[in-house]
Parts: C-alpha cells; sequence; structure tokens
C-alpha cells in the first residue's frame, strides 16, 4: 500500500513571495496607525505628487534657460569688435 501523493517543497521563490506579502502588510499597518487612514499614500496621490515635481523641474529649467540667454546677450552686448 504505497500513496503516490505529490511531495510538494518549498522553494526559494515560495518564501520570498510569503515574506514580500507579509513586508507588505506590516508597512501598510505601520502607515496606517502612524499617519491615520485619511492620510494615507494613493496611486492617485503619487501621480499628482509626481506631475507637480515636473511642473517645478520644468519651471526651473525655464528659469535657468532664461538665465543663460540673458547673460550670453549681455556678453555679446560687452564685447567690441576687433579692429
Amino acid at each position: 500500500m504505497s500513496s503516490s501523493a505529490p511531495h510538494q517543497t518549498i522553494g526559494l521563490t515560495t518564501i520570498s513571495r510569503t515574506v514580500a506579502s507579509l513586508a507588505v502588510g506590516v508597512v501598510h499597518t505601520l502607515e496606517r496607525a502612524m499617519i491615520g487612514p485619511d492620510r494615507m499614500r494613493t496611486a492617485q496621490g503619487n501621480a499628482w505628487e509626481a506631475i507637480c515635481a515636473d511642473r517645478a523641474r520644468a519651471d526651473q529649467r525655464a528659469a535657468l534657460d532664461q538665465l543663460v540667454a540673458e547673460l550670453a546677450a549681455a556678453r555679446a552686448r560687452t564685447r567690441q569688435p576687433v579692429s
């Protein structure tokens, strides 16, 4: 009477998935406990923060481009032609 039940083994991927799942659960619980459910980060909130950061970088880049253009124009005005 031998049973031919398949051997179920736990692999490294199963362990790492379990650990990752537990870690996510712990982080979620801690975040909810620390900052409250009203201030939890959401995908929509993350997307809005990314949009705001992109806009801020674009504004800074435009201000730097304007400064470089002004400096180049001032330098061109102060240069004297060589005779």
